[in-house]
């Protein structure tokens, strides 16, 4: 009996599992998901072009959180938004705390609140 438990003592610490739990970035600074989502997304719009298609910008941003689609002389306009920066504490992502990116007929002509106020 005693050799069944010692055993199981000696082979216990290889068979069990556990979870760590990462409360701080590289830097010891805490970060959460929406701080992450933010600065992913302010370092993607500064790397982007005009012309660019609708599609190549929605591979290299992922899902928007907002999207409109509006029709205007002849054209069709759409316009993602995506969390760039936080304004209040509420857990919301609001427009107001996107970047508008504006494409014309699937070409991206323009982003940020100049380029969504001219359409």
């Amino acid at each position: 009996m005693k050799h069944l438990i010692l055993a199981a003592a000696l082979i216990s610490p290889f068979t069990l599992t556990g979870c760590v739990i990462s409360v701080g970035g590289d830097d010891g600074h805490y970060s959460s998901d929406w701080q992450d989502r933010e600065y992913n997304n302010r370092k993607h719009v500064s790397q982007l072009e005009a012309g660019m298609t609708y599609e190549s910008v929605v591979r290299k941003m992922g899902v928007a959180d907002f999207s409109e689609m509006h029709d205007k002389n002849d054209h069709a306009y759409r316009v993602l938004f995506y969390r760039t920066q936080r304004t209040m504490d509420d857990g919301v992502t609001s427009k107001d705390e996107c970047t508008p990116l504006v494409f014309r007929d699937g070409v991206l002509t323009g982003w940020g609140d100049g380029a969504y106020n001219q359409l």
